[in-house]
């Protein structure tokens, strides 16, 4: 079984992390990217797997909605709030992953209830043999418990006066 880390994910997809900062950058333009990065360092100096995890990110919004516009168009389709500028304008500010995630959570959270539940096969109740019961025991338990058809006697309520 092969090492599933992110520096061997690298290595198999891309060949060095400079390739894949590479392949980051052409989909970091405008339409999608909010420039967030320390410009002395760059995407050079982020971990390999927060690097796969916005490369992952950045080529599904491409290919499903094609700019930030367009997923938060969709998120607000989604919420019905389409007419909404005060959130419109709150969500331009963030960053795709940011906004993808929310994507998803709304597209769930909407979703018909007959594609959020899990599909299982309907079964019908197995019929249970009677259970034997005990004989009750002698004593206080039998006396408390009244005879079948009849109604419980009333317990009056205990009133004391503190002095």
């Amino acid at each position: 079984m092969a090492a599933t880390t992110p520096l061997a994910v690298v290595k198999e997809k891309f060949g060095e992390k400079a390739k894949l900062v590479e392949a980051l950058e052409k989909l970091t333009g405008e339409a999608l990217w909010v420039s967030r990065t320390n410009k002395d360092k760059g995407l050079a100096h982020v971990s390999n797997a927060k690097l796969l995890r916005l490369h992952a990110t950045f080529t599904t919004v491409k290919e499903k909605f094609g700019t930030r516009e367009k997923l938060i168009d969709a998120i607000l389709e989604l919420e019905k709030r389409s007419k909404d500028t005060g959130l419109r304008q709150r969500l331009l500010g963030w960053p795709v992953p940011r906004l993808y995630d929310t994507y998803k959570s709304a597209a769930k959270r909407h979703a018909s209830p007959a594609a959020r539940a899990p599909v299982t096969t309907a079964k019908a109740p197995a019929a249970k043999a009677p259970v034997a019961k005990a004989p009750a025991a002698k004593g206080r338990a039998a006396k408390a418990a009244p005879a079948a058809g009849t109604k419980p006697a009333k317990v009056a309520k205990r009133t004391s006066k503190k002095s």
